[in-house]
């Protein structure tokens, strides 16, 4: 992602942005288009944007595909369609067509063949996130077990003790099994003794001492967030906070959430000099489990380990697992989300309008091209969920009808047809400037940033 690097501010998260949203909007609409052909029905226009067509070919199924001047979305006008919408059918079109014609086109097709189509839309969305979620896992691997070193991470008070290949046997006297032990005796460590380690090295067992394994070393920087403000990056290490050493990522949380939202001083190694950043903690809806929230205070930082463990790859299956299981939690964590956010449970604030996501978009991509692959991948996710919402003008509106149509063996009426999808434009469109307005005014939005500029 250096291009964007080297764009840099508004530019590289506006071309980011519109990257992102463009990957989503070509694998939505190529659902609609293929599934409609598998099934029958004429594409008459694919279009990668809305306005001036910029370019334009015909291929040899007599579908016109076209890149239009704006590219915030995109659509496949089916023959038959009164619009791009596919909201009700262009009578005078239809009226001169054979049987076999009007089968081509989507007001005329069977209707299970109508819903396939409109359906496919957020499938492909869901499609394409574990299809990325599953090749990162796939790329990454998984730590192995037992626990291996592979290379040291550089930092000012290293684990000089281990060493590449080292297996881990136990930390502090409790006994290492996976990655996850090696987190959980973390934090049971007393920090202020020297931590000791039993290793296996060659063929030959040894205990070493050295200091914590989780040190508060910047493993990821969280979009949107008080961190990414401020410059913090990928691979700094916080050795102070408000004057204090700390030597853990455990007590910089500590002082987070026991500080009520306080600003902090954040002394950091990077690279071998010595910076220091202010910070505001910023309050944080953190879904749990059980698909509730807790608030906490945080800064928007994860920490990493003193060393990258060794890895195995995952098998093709395992793989696929993984993403699909990703894209549910995702499904389930944004339903439960927008729940709370309507019963009052969680701030309106957690909603993102185009500005921030236009925003984490350009950050992501800054952090590198797996982070970008993996925000394009959790982005389609929501795409698709939000095109399954039972909204006249989206796809779950249209398949509302296409229920109603099975129900009752007709359609429903146009005039009420035309009035629904008034109502679910005005509604979309609603969303959006509340969204847009949770962009400008909520804590960490444009107007309190421009605000801090003459404070």
């Amino acid at each position: 992602m250096e291009f964007f690097g080297i764009l840099g501010g508004t530019a590289g998260y506006v071309v980011a942005f519109v990257v992102a949203l463009s990957i989503i909007v070509a694998v939505h609409e190529y659902g609609h288009y293929i599934v409609g052909r598998w099934c029958g029905i004429h594409a008459e226009v694919f279009s990668l944007g809305f306005g001036k067509v910029l370019y334009s070919r015909t291929d040899k199924h007599g579908t016109e595909w076209q890149v239009a001047a704006l590219p915030f979305g995109g659509y496949v006008k089916f023959m038959g369609d009164a619009n791009a919408a596919s909201a009700g059918a262009d009578g005078e079109a239809m009226a001169g067509l054979s049987e076999a014609e009007k089968r081509r086109t989507m007001p005329g097709a069977p209707l299970w063949a109508r819903a396939a189509t409109v359906a496919a839309g957020p499938v492909f969305n869901f499609i394409l996130s574990f299809i990325v979620f599953g090749a990162i896992s796939l790329i990454r691997g998984v730590a192995s077990e037992p626990v291996q070193v592979g290379a040291l991470e550089p930092l000012p008070q290293e684990v000089r003790v281990l060493e590449q290949g080292d297996v881990i046997l136990s930390i502090g006297g409790a006994e290492i099994t996976d990655l996850g032990s090696v987190y959980e005796a973390s934090r049971d460590l007393d920090l202020s003794q020297p931590v000791i380690y039993r290793v296996k090295r060659g063929g030959e067992e040894l205990e070493l001492e050295g200091t914590t394994p989780f040190p508060a070393l910047v493993s990821s920087v969280s979009p949107n967030s008080a961190a990414i403000d401020a410059g913090l990056q990928v691979g700094d290490v916080i050795v102070g906070i408000d004057g204090e050493q700390i030597t853990a990522f455990r007590q910089l949380q500590d002082v987070i959430s026991s500080g009520g939202g306080e600003p902090v001083e954040l002394d950091v190694w990077r690279e071998g000099s010595r910076e220091e950043f202010t910070l505001k903690p910023r309050e944080t809806d953190v879904p749990m489990p059980d698909g509730s929230f807790e608030k906490r205070y945080l800064i928007g930082i994860n920490g990493g380990l003193a060393f990258e463990p060794a890895t195995v790859r995952l098998g093709a299956l395992e793989a696929v697992e993984y993403g699909v299981r990703q894209t549910w939690f995702i499904v389930t964590s944004s339903i439960s989300g927008l729940y709370n956010m309507i019963t009052g449970g969680i701030s309106s604030c957690n909603l993102s309008g185009p500005l921030k996501i236009a925003t984490t978009a350009g950050q992501m991509a800054s952090q590198g091209s797996q982070s970008f692959i993996w925000f394009v991948a959790v982005l389609s996710t929501a795409v698709g969920l939000l095109n399954l919402f039972p909204i006249p003008v989206l796809d779950g509106g249209h398949l509302v009808f296409h229920a109603w149509e099975a129900v009752s063996g007709k359609p429903p009426p146009e005039k009420a047809l035309n009035v629904l999808m008034m109502i679910g434009l005005t509604l979309i469109l609603s969303l959006m400037v509340f969204a847009l307005g949770n962009d400008l005014f909520c804590e960490g939005g444009l107007f309190w940033k421009l605000r801090g500029l003459f404070e």
